[in-house]
């Protein structure tokens, strides 16, 4: 049975730091890309990171670029996201995302509340 497992989401105060983890069960995951995706109240699900499937390429949106890191332990079939220097406007659902060809799949997701 296929399934992604996001973990490390939580309420943290601004200028702190989380890391998120993203375990893969079901499939062969160092075939796949994966990307951390965030969904924020109101606004549509946008990406925030993406590591391909031999980790060779990384892409960051520009919003988090120089605070977050995305990176993939193919042994242990998890993907992570560090974010440090949270702000608030970084208070969203995160959702982790495997892809490979035209087949996906999406974690339930874990929330973020960047507040004081």
């Amino acid at each position: 049975q296929v399934q992604l497992v996001e973990s490390g989401g939580g309420l943290v105060q601004p200028g702190g730091s989380l890391r998120l983890s993203c375990v893969a069960y079901g499939f062969i995951f160092r075939r796949y890309g994966m990307s951390w995706y965030r969904q924020a109240p109101g606004k549509e699900r946008e990406l925030v990171a993406a590591i391909f499937a031999a980790g060779g390429s990384i892409n960051y949106a520009d919003s988090v670029k120089g605070r977050f890191t995305i990176s993939r332990d193919n042994a242990k079939n998890t993907v992570y996201l560090q974010m440090n220097s949270l702000r608030p406007e970084d208070t969203a659902v995160y959702y982790c995302k495997a892809t490979f060809g035209s087949a996906y799949y999406w974690g339930q997701g874990t929330q973020v509340t960047v507040s004081s």
